[in-house]
């Protein structure tokens, strides 16, 4: 099968990532909400829904444009996976951008459903810091958050004796396990792209968003993916895993 254009691949990145933020950050902004006008708290309960929305939505794009672009959507698995010489770096910036713009348009997805509360109430499902969490702590456990999700797709995505099959599945529940772990702490991002939506919309609109968290999460998700990239890559050793080109022609055989 012919290997989609660099724009298609793209096109389909920011679609991945854009309904990534519009259900999962959506799902949470819809929670804010409820618990604002009822004056509640976020309960275990609340942080499982939002988990399993993160889960369905990741699933869903997997299988649906896996074979294009491998669905990346989030910039620490595409820099991660160059790092490491399973994707090429001269398409790293042009995903990254679809990825960021997928982003944004998701979150105003979430503005164009639940209106200006989903801002002003919701926060468009912004990440933010725990007031017990430190700064250099949130960049551990978002780095943390990262290695992990990394690491699973090394394991059931890229390498060539995965049962493909059962990638989106996996991945997808992975996602929601991590967020159920540290959503608490920081919001559970381990996904510049997914922040960056949610933060400039919001900002855009009037929210309240602390820009000064934002490196948060851009720093901790793109160390904790390289390292497991790497890390991966000594445990099984590299020449039993596809370079750039077969993985991308593996992703779009599927």
């Amino acid at each position: 099968m012919e290997t989609p254009s660099l724009f298609k691949r793209c096109f389909a990145e920011g679609i991945g990532t854009a309904l990534l933020v519009l259900i999962g950050p959506g799902t949470a902004a819809f929670n804010g909400i409820i618990t604002a006008n009822n004056n509640e708290s976020t309960t275990l309960a609340d942080i499982g829904v939002i988990s399993f929305a993160f889960a369905i939505v990741v699933m869903a794009m997997i299988y649906s444009i896996g074979r294009v672009s491998g669905c990346h959507i989030n910039p620490a698995v595409t820099m991660a996976l160059a790092s490491t010489g399973h994707f090429p770096w001269k398409e790293v910036v042009p995903y990254l951008i679809a990825q960021c713009v997928g982003g944004a348009i998701g979150a105003f997805g979430i503005v164009t459903v639940l209106g200006m509360d989903g801002v002003l109430l919701g926060n468009l499902g912004a990440t933010v810091l725990a007031p017990s969490t430190g700064y250099f702590q949130g960049i551990v456990i978002e780095a943390i958050a990262a290695f992990i999700l990394m690491f699973v797709i090394m394991g059931i995505a890229v390498d060539s004796r995965a049962p493909k099959e059962w990638g989106g599945l996996v991945i997808g529940l992975t996602v929601g396990g991590i967020i159920m772990m540290t959503a608490g702490a920081t919001g559970a991002s381990f996904n510049p792209a997914r922040t960056f939506g949610p933060y400039i919309v919001d900002s855009l609109l009037g929210g309240n968003i602390n820009w000064i968290q934002f490196p948060i999460y851009v720093i901790g998700p793109i160390i904790g993916a390289m390292a497991a990239a790497f890390t991966y890559n000594y445990i099984v050793g590299t020449r039993e895993l596809p370079l750039a080109n077969e993985t991308i022609h593996n992703e779009v055989a599927k």
